[in-house]
């Protein structure tokens, strides 16, 4: 198997250097880039998602990168068509496609398939979530462990967004959600994938972050909002958790001062940081993990020569 047919997957918390890293990657193997992050598909909201700027995309073909209105739903599912769509064009003009990202739910539908469940309607949706409101959480996790047992060692009795949803399916299907995933299956073959995670130290990580919210309003982030909040997109859109958002608008509104918003934007990059790595633990311990301050490209030649065959 030579490299034209591997795929190469790079994730890694907000701020880790992904995209800088994914373009020398790309120059050296003569690779194109693809997104694999839901926040950088809206095309009106490029400083707040750290969009490649136009330098970094200037030798290297991008491919998913700004392309979507911050006024539509935007789905996992929506992403993984897109995107086994540009792999394949890729690998037709013999590169290699490497995708990009800190969406860790993209890369595991793309490594394990995605779960295809019947829609549920949206009368039986809502009785569930005002059930669930009504008796609180700790209450409603009783209750999908004992309808539903395979959720018991599977999901956090504090996640009550999994929660609701794996009731729901249960009580729709007749099935467990876990037993949908047993039944799904990848597009791509596991030794397909070459995989790194760009590994930081925290208190590197959270300096890189604080550079990155102060170069996000000089860039700015403010006037970005202000044409994001006159769009009037709909509060349930993913578009809406865009970190950021929130916090500028309150600015905008006159409730924060400037410093205050920075800091209040700096801390919440930071949990989504942890986030992410709380999820590559999880989910991604077996990938090579890289520490760009000591790698060196011919240290990731031999990772991925390994990996050819």
């Amino acid at each position: 198997m030579d490299l034209k047919s591997k795929i190469i997957l790079i994730s890694g918390p907000t701020a880790s250097g992904k995209t800088n890293f994914a373009v020398k990657l790309a120059k050296k193997i003569n690779g194109e880039i693809i997104n694999a992050d839901s926040m950088q598909v809206y095309k009106e909201l490029k400083i707040l998602t750290a969009r490649p700027s136009k330098n970094e995309k200037k030798n290297i073909k991008h491919h998913l990168y700004g392309f979507q209105s911050v006024k539509k739903i935007f789905s996992t599912g929506s992403w993984l068509k897109l995107t086994i769509k540009k792999i394949k064009e890729v690998q037709r003009k013999n590169k290699t496609p490497i995708l990009v990202g800190g969406t860790g739910l993209y890369f595991k539908a793309l490594t394990d398939g995605l779960v295809t469940i019947p829609n549920i309607p949206k009368k039986i949706r809502l009785q569930i979530r005002n059930l669930q409101k009504k008796i609180g959480q700790r209450k409603f996790y009783k209750m999908l462990v004992k309808f539903d047992p395979l959720s018991k060692s599977k999901i956090n009795s504090n996640d009550s967004q999994r929660t609701v949803r794996a009731y729901e399916i249960k009580k729709y299907t007749k099935k467990s959600l876990f037993e949908w995933f047993d039944k799904t299956k990848p597009n791509f073959q596991r030794n397909q994938f070459i995989k790194f995670y760009i590994d930081f130290p925290r208190s590197e990580l959270i300096n890189r972050i604080n550079k990155r919210v102060d170069k996000m309003f000089d860039k700015g982030a403010i006037r970005e909002v202000k044409i994001f909040l006159k769009l009037k997109a709909r509060k349930e859109n993913s578009s809406h958790k865009v970190i950021g958002i929130r916090e500028i608008s309150e600015f905008i509104e006159n409730y924060k001062d400037l410093e205050e918003t920075k800091d209040r934007i700096a801390i919440k990059t930071r949990q989504y940081a942890k986030r992410q790595s709380t999820w590559a633990r999880r989910y991604m311990n077996d990938w090579n993990k890289i520490d760009l301050n000591r790698v060196n490209f011919s240290d990731l030649k031999k990772i991925i020569n390994n990996n050819l065959f």
